[in-house]
C-alpha cells in the first residue's frame, strides 16, 4: 500500500455536520494548500438529519468520499465504508494513536461489535461530555465544584432554594441520557460500561449505576431540577439558554465550548463528573472513507492529515481536544484550561467511555423516548432499563 497524493487533479466530496464542519473546512483548506492538485467540496447537515441520512447518502449513486462517522451503526455491516486495515499499517496510525481512542471504530467481523477487528474511521478530534458550571453563580451560593453525586445534588438543592435553575437540559433529542450514563459509569466503572457500549457478549444495561443513574433522572425532574418543557427543547437552545445565564450547571460535551466561552466569558468553567475516579462520556470526532470512492488513496492521505499540527490547532480552537497532544495549550484561567484538565484527569482515571447511543443503530431512538418517558413521569427506572437493554439485545443478543 502506497502513501500519500496521487498525481494528478483529484476532487473529493466530504460530508459532515456544523458541530464538527467548523474545523474541518480549515483543515480542507490547509490540506488544499499542500496539495494543490486535490480539491475537496465540503457539505454539512445538522446532527440529527446526518445520522439518520447518513446509511442512504452512502448507498446512493452520489456517495460522498469521506464522511463523518458519528458511530458505526450498520456502516460496516451494510459494507457502506471502507476497511482502512491497508492505510492503517501503511501510515502507522496503530503508533500515532493510543490504542483507546481507535478501539471505537474497530468493528468485528459480525459488523457489530466494537472493539476489535479492521479499523474504519481515523480521529480528527476528541470530545468529552462533562459539567459546565456557571461561576459567577457557584460563588454567589459559596459551592465549590462537587467531588461527588450527592455534593452535586445537594448543590443543586441550594440553586433551586436560592430560586436558581439547577440543571439546564434540552432533552428534545435525548440529551438527558448523558446524565443516566454518567452516574451509571460513575458508578459501576468505566472499564465495566464500556463493555456494553462496545457491545460485548452477555452485557446488561441493568446495573446498580444504571439503575442509579435513571432513577436520579425521574427523582431531579420530581424535584424541580430541570427547566420545564426539557423535551422540547434542542441541544443547541439549551446551549444558548445556559450561554444566556440560564442555570447553575449543564451536563454537555466540550463541541460547545467555544459558543458558552463566548458569552459567559470568564465565568463558564467545566469539571469531569464528580465520582471516585474521574470518568466522562467522549469519542473522536472520526472520518471514514466510502465504499464507493473512486480515490481512497487521496483519501487516505487527508485522514492522515487529520493529527497533523495545523487540523490539531483548527479542532483544538473550536474546543475539541486534538489529535496531536501538543496543540493542547490553552490561555491560563480559561474554560478551555478547564476542559483541557478534565479531559487529562480522565485519561489518567482510565475514564473515557463511549456514547451509549452508539451502542445500536437505533439505541439513540430509544433514548430519545425513553428518557423523555421518565422526565415526564410516565415510566420509572425498571422500564428504563428493560426498553434500553432490549434495544441492545436486538442488535447484540
Amino acid at each position: 500500500m502506497t502513501t500519500g497524493v496521487p498525481s494528478g487533479p483529484v476532487t473529493l466530496s466530504l460530508v459532515s455536520t456544523p458541530e464538527s464542519g467548523a474545523a474541518v473546512k480549515q483543515i480542507i483548506a490547509a490540506f488544499q494548500g499542500k496539495h494543490p492538485n486535490v480539491t475537496i467540496t465540503y457539505q454539512d447537515t445538522n446532527f440529527d438529519d446526518y445520522n439518520k441520512s447518513l446509511n442512504l447518502t452512502l448507498a446512493s449513486e452520489q456517495a460522498p468520499d469521506i464522511v463523518l462517522l458519528n458511530s458505526v451503526g450498520t456502516t460496516v455491516k451494510d459494507k457502506l465504508v471502507r476497511s482502512l486495515a491497508p492505510y492503517e499499517a501503511a501510515y502507522g496510525w496503530a503508533t500515532t494513536y493510543p490504542s483507546t481512542q481507535l478501539a471505537q471504530w474497530r468493528v468485528a467481523p459480525n459488523g457489530t461489535t466494537l472493539g476489535s477487528g479492521d479499523l474504519y474511521a481515523a480521529p480528527a478530534g476528541f470530545s468529552i461530555v462533562g459539567v459546565f458550571y456557571n461561576k459567577a453563580k457557584a460563588a454567589k451560593l459559596g459551592i465549590a465544584p462537587p467531588t461527588s453525586l450527592a455534593e452535586f445534588e445537594s448543590a443543586m438543592d441550594k440553586a433551586k432554594a436560592a430560586g436558581e435553575l439547577p440543571l439546564q437540559l434540552g432533552n428534545a433529542e435525548g440529551h438527558a441520557s448523558f446524565a443516566v450514563q454518567l452516574i451509571g459509569q460513575s458508578q459501576d466503572g468505566a472499564q465495566s460500561a464500556a463493555k456494553w457500549t462496545f457491545g460485548a457478549p452477555g452485557s446488561t444495561f441493568d446495573t446498580p449505576g444504571n439503575r442509579t443513574g435513571a432513577a436520579k433522572l425521574r427523582e431531579w425532574a420530581d424535584k424541580g431540577y430541570l427547566p420545564e418543557g426539557a423535551n422540547g427543547v434542542d441541544l443547541q437552545s439549551a446551549v444558548a439558554k445556559f450561554a444566556g445565564g440560564e442555570g447553575l450547571f449543564f451536563i454537555d460535551g466540550n463541541w460547545d465550548t467555544a459558543k458558552i466561552a463566548d458569552k459567559l466569558g470568564a465565568d463558564a468553567g467545566f469539571f469531569a463528573f464528580p465520582g471516585p475516579n474521574a470518568t466522562a462520556i467522549g469519542t473522536s470526532v472520526a472520518y471514514a472513507i466510502s465504499a464507493k470512492t473512486q480515490h481512497p488513496d487521496a483519501a487516505a492521505a487527508f485522514l492522515d492529515y487529520l493529527h497533523s499540527p495545523e487540523a490539531s490547532a483548527a479542532q483544538f480552537g473550536i474546543g475539541f481536544m486534538p489529535a496531536d497532544p501538543e496543540a493542547a495549550k490553552p490561555a491560563a484561567g480559561t474554560l478551555m484550561a478547564d476542559v483541557v484538565a478534565a479531559w487529562k484527569k480522565v485519561n489518567g482515571d482510565n475514564g473515557l467511555v463511549g456514547f451509549n447511543n452508539n451502542a445500536t443503530p437505533t439505541m439513540n431512538t430509544t433514548l430519545v423516548s425513553a428518557t423523555q418517558e421518565l422526565i415526564a413521569g410516565r415510566s420509572d427506572a425498571a422500564a428504563f432499563l428493560d426498553a434500553v437493554q432490549r434495544d441492545w439485545a436486538e442488535t447484540h443478543g
